[in-house]
C-alpha cells in the first residue's frame, strides 16, 4: 500500500531500526456496508483558529461534571447480559452480589442519558484532570504530512493511564457502599496501579490477580501496585478453584485477562464484604471513560477544530468507548460524521476476525454472558507486550456500534506497533504504551495517506498512557528480538 511504502521510506530515513523485518502490519478493513457516510464538512462551521498552542488545557471549571451514556442515543441497544445459569437477562438482585449496587444500576440503564459525577471524584479528578489535547506539530513535521494531528493525552498521572478515570469511580461506590475491599484483575498492569491508588485514597483492601506474563514481564509495574498497599498474585494461579482448574488444563500457560477475571470474580464473591471491580468491557466502565472524550470535544470547540479521523487503541474498549462515544452520540444524532477507527492487535483481533456472538466475558465460564465480537473465551492470546489488550472479547456497547457500521477496525502486528512507537517518541519526546501506540500507528498511516493526496485532514487519536514500565518490551524491538504472532483461523475457530 502507498502509505506502507512512506512509512519504510520513512523508517530508512531516519535510522529507524527495522532489523531483519519487512513491515508487519495487518490491515483488516470492513466491507464497504459498514463505511458510514463520506465523512464531508459541514460547510457552515467555522473556520480552525490558527493560533492553535501546542497544549490546549481546560480549567478545572471547564471540566465535564457529567458522564454520558451512549446507550440512551442508541435506536438499536446492546443486548443484555445473560445469566448462564438461567440464559436470561441478569437482574439487579442477581448482579449485586458480584458488582456494588450503584454500579449494577448503571450497568443496566440503557435510558439515562446522562450522569452526574459525584463531588468526591470530581475533587480525585482534580489531581490529574483535565488531560491535555496536544497539537502534534513535531510529529506532522518528522512525517512531512499537511495533515494537522492531535491527540488526547491520558498518561499525566502516577498509574500512567487513562485507567484512573473509572477506577477512582469504582472505588468510591465501594466505599459509599461500606464494603471492606475489592478484587480486580489487570493485564499491562495500569489498571491495577490505577486502582490500587483509587483504593488507597477510599482505605479499602484490594487483592490484584495480574496476568502471568506481564507480571514476569513487567516487575516495576507491580511494585507501583503494592506501594499503594494492595496484593497482587499472578494469574492463573493456585489460590483459587478456577486459577487451579485453569493451570491443569493449559499447563505452563502465560495466562490472560480472562483467565485473570475468573479467579477475581471467584475471590470477591467467596469472602464477605468484598465486591469485584472491572477495568473494561462493560457499560459501567465506558461510562466513567467518557470524561476523556467530553473534554476532548470542550478543547476542540475552543478553537473551532473539527477532526476528520478519530482513532484509539482497542482491547475491551473502555479507551475506544470513552473516548469516541461523545463523537459516536453525535453521529447517532445526525449532528456530525467522523471516520472513527478501533485498534486492535493482530494476535487477539476481536473486532477484526472474532464472531458477534453470545460469549463468557471469562475463560473459567463464571461470569455473564456478553453479545459481543469475541474470539472465544477459551482463546488464550500470544504473550504479546500490548497486555492491556489481550482480551477475547469486546465491550457489548462498543460491539453493538460496530455492527450498526459507525466505525471500522484495523489489527496490528507488535514489531509495527514498535516502529510507530518509536517515531513517535522521537518526535513528540513521549514514550508510548505499547496499547496506544497501536492508536499512534493507525493516525501515521492515516497521515503518511494525506502526505500522498495532498489532503489537510485533521487527525485525531487518543495517547491512553506512557510505556515508561515497558521497557523490557523496548529491549526487545531494538535487539531484534521481537516476533510477531497472529492466530490461524483454525486456532480460533477452535475457540
Amino acid at each position: 500500500m502507498a502509505a506502507a511504502k512512506h512509512f519504510t521510506t520513512f523508517c530508512e530515513e531516519n535510522n529507524i531500526k527495522r532489523h531483519h523485518f519487512t513491515l508487519k502490519c495487518q490491515l483488516f478493513f470492513v466491507p464497504l456496508p459498514r463505511i458510514f457516510g463520506n465523512y464531508t464538512h459541514n460547510p457552515n462551521k467555522k473556520e480552525m483558529k490558527e493560533d492553535i498552542p501546542y497544549k490546549i488545557y481546560l480549567s478545572e471549571e471547564e471540566m465535564p461534571t457529567q458522564w454520558y451514556n451512549v446507550r440512551a442515543d442508541m435506536k438499536k441497544k446492546p443486548e443484555p447480559l445473560l445469566n448462564p445459569q438461567t440464559g436470561k437477562p441478569f437482574t439487579h438482585a442477581e448482579l449485586e452480589p458480584i458488582f456494588c449496587k450503584e454500579l449494577v444500576a448503571q450497568e443496566l440503564d440503557d435510558q439515562t442519558k446522562w450522569f452526574d459525577i459525584p463531588e468526591e471524584v470530581l475533587n480525585f479528578y482534580k489531581m490529574f484532570r483535565p488531560s491535555p489535547l496536544v497539537h502534534a506539530k513535531f510529529l506532522e513535521k518528522a512525517l512531512d504530512t499537511p495533515a494537522k494531528i492531535f491527540y488526547k493525552f491520558e498518561g499525566n498521572n502516577t498509574s500512567g493511564s487513562h485507567k484512573l478515570n473509572s477506577a477512582i469511580a469504582q472505588a468510591y461506590y465501594a466505599k459509599k457502599q461500606g464494603l471492606k475491599g475489592v478484587t480486580t484483575e489487570t493485564g499491562a498492569g495500569q489498571w491495577g496501579t490505577a486502582l490500587s491508588m483509587a483504593c488507597q485514597h477510599f482505605g479499602l483492601d484490594l487483592k490484584v490477580y495480574m496476568v502471568k506474563c506481564s507480571y514476569e514481564q513487567k516487575p516495576f509495574r507491580r511494585e507501583v501496585i503494592r506501594t499503594f498497599g494492595a496484593s497482587i498474585v499472578p494469574s492463573p494461579s493456585d489460590t483459587t478453584e478456577v486459577g487451579r482448574k485453569i493451570l491443569a488444563e493449559h499447563p505452563g500457560t502465560t495466562g490472560s485477562l480472562g483467565c485473570a477475571i475468573s479467579e477475581a470474580v471467584e475471590a470477591a464473591v467467596t469472602n464477605e464484604g468484598y465486591r469485584y471491580e472491572l477495568g473494561s468491557v462493560l457499560n459501567q466502565v465506558l461510562l466513567h471513560q467518557t470524561i476523556i472524550g467530553l473534554e476532548t470535544q470542550k478543547a476542540l470547540q475552543k478553537y473551532n477544530i473539527k477532526p476528520d479521523i478519530l482513532i484509539a487503541c482497542t482491547g475491551g474498549g473502555s479507551n475506544l468507548g470513552g473516548f469516541a462515544t461523545p463523537f459516536l452520540g453525535e453521529m447517532l444524532r445526525g449532528e456530525a460524521n467522523y471516520k472513527i477507527i478501533g485498534a486492535e492487535p493482530a494476535s487477539c483481533p476481536s473486532f477484526t476476525r472474532g464472531k458477534f456472538a453470545y460469549d463468557y466475558c471469562d475463560t473459567g465460564m463464571i461470569c455473564p454472558l456478553a453479545k459481543m465480537y469475541t474470539v472465544g473465551s477459551q482463546f488464550i492470546p500470544s504473550a504479546s507486550h500490548a497486555g492491556g489488550l489481550r482480551f477475547h472479547g469486546m465491550s457489548p456497547v462498543l460491539s453493538e456500534l460496530y455492527h450498526q457500521g459507525l466505525f471500522e477496525a484495523r489489527a496490528y502486528e507488535q514489531t509495527a506497533i514498535f516502529e510507530a512507537a518509536e517515531i513517535f517518541a522521537r518526535a513528540e519526546g513521549t514514550l508510548p504504551a505499547p496499547e496506544s501506540s497501536h492508536a499512534i500507528r493507525a493516525a501515521i498511516d492515516e497521515a503518511l495517506k494525506c502526505k500522498e493526496t495532498g489532503e489537510e485532514k485533521t487527525i485525531l487519536f487518543g495517547l491512553t498512557g506512557t510505556g515508561y514500565f515497558d521497557m523490557y518490551a523496548y529491549e526487545k524491538f531494538h535487539n531484534g528480538q521481537m516476533s510477531d504472532y497472529v492466530p490461524s483461523d483454525e486456532e480460533l475457530e477452535a475457540e
